[in-house]
């Protein structure tokens, strides 16, 4: 089926929808899944007693992790809701968290641990120090394929087609469809006349003139009477 049969715009739509849910579904999942997951591991001596450890996990180490993840569900649900412009304006915010989502995430695989920030989400009383920190790189890693997934929705919202306010000719007014076939008839009879072709005019033709009240054969232009 060809981009011009009226039923491919509709399938692309579709498909394009359906791919964005995808990428914005599994790209939640991997935000959340990575939000669950210990990013920093602080230890920590106040200089009285043994060394303390402390897990922080993405929702406390990159707290945005979470809502991000709610977010890209609830644009699931936008994009099936909006058409035009708005789905467009749908990418923009959802590209937006795509960023919102990467920035920590990179950061925490090329960057160092902040010990500042790491004493501070660790809670340590005032005399406690920060011993030593270790970074994880699969939840950081795991955060930056959702943020990848999120940005391809996008893109994909973005160039998703838009729903053409265009009925197909099966809806169009009896009228309008009987004035449109004696055209197209008639154009066919005078190009067949005109090339000394007798049988241009297919017999679909033929008789979809004879119903729209026309006569085929008469290139004059006089509708043929009603009873």
């Amino acid at each position: 089926m060809t981009s011009t049969e009226p039923g491919a715009q509709p399938a692309r739509r579709s498909r394009a929808s359906a791919i964005a849910v995808a990428f914005l579904l599994i790209g939640a999942v991997c935000l959340w899944g990575s939000s669950r997951m210990t990013w920093v591991h602080v230890v920590s001596s106040d200089g009285l007693g043994e060394q303390r450890s402390t897990d922080l996990l993405g929702s406390t180490w990159a707290a945005a992790g979470t809502p991000l993840a709610l977010a890209l569900v609830a644009a699931v649900a936008a994009s099936f809701a909006v058409r035009g412009w708005a789905s467009r304006v749908v990418a923009i915010l959802v590209a937006l968290v795509a960023v919102a989502a990467a920035i920590p995430a990179l950061d925490a695989l090329v960057g160092d641990v902040s010990v500042v920030k790491a004493a501070d989400l660790s809670d340590l009383p005032g005399r406690a120090e920060v011993v030593s920190t270790q970074a994880f790189a699969l939840p950081a890693a795991l955060a930056v394929v959702g943020a990848l997934l999120a940005l391809a929705a996008a893109v994909v919202l973005v160039r998703k087609p838009t729903t053409r306010k265009v009925l197909s000719s099966k809806y169009d007014a009896p009228a309008a469809r009987r004035d449109e076939t004696a055209r197209r008839a008639k154009t066919a009879t005078e190009r067949a006349e005109a090339n000394g072709e007798g049988d241009d005019l297919t017999e679909r033709m033929l008789w979809d003139a004879l119903d729209a009240g026309e006569d085929p054969t008469d290139v004059s232009g006089t509708r043929k009477s009603e009873d």
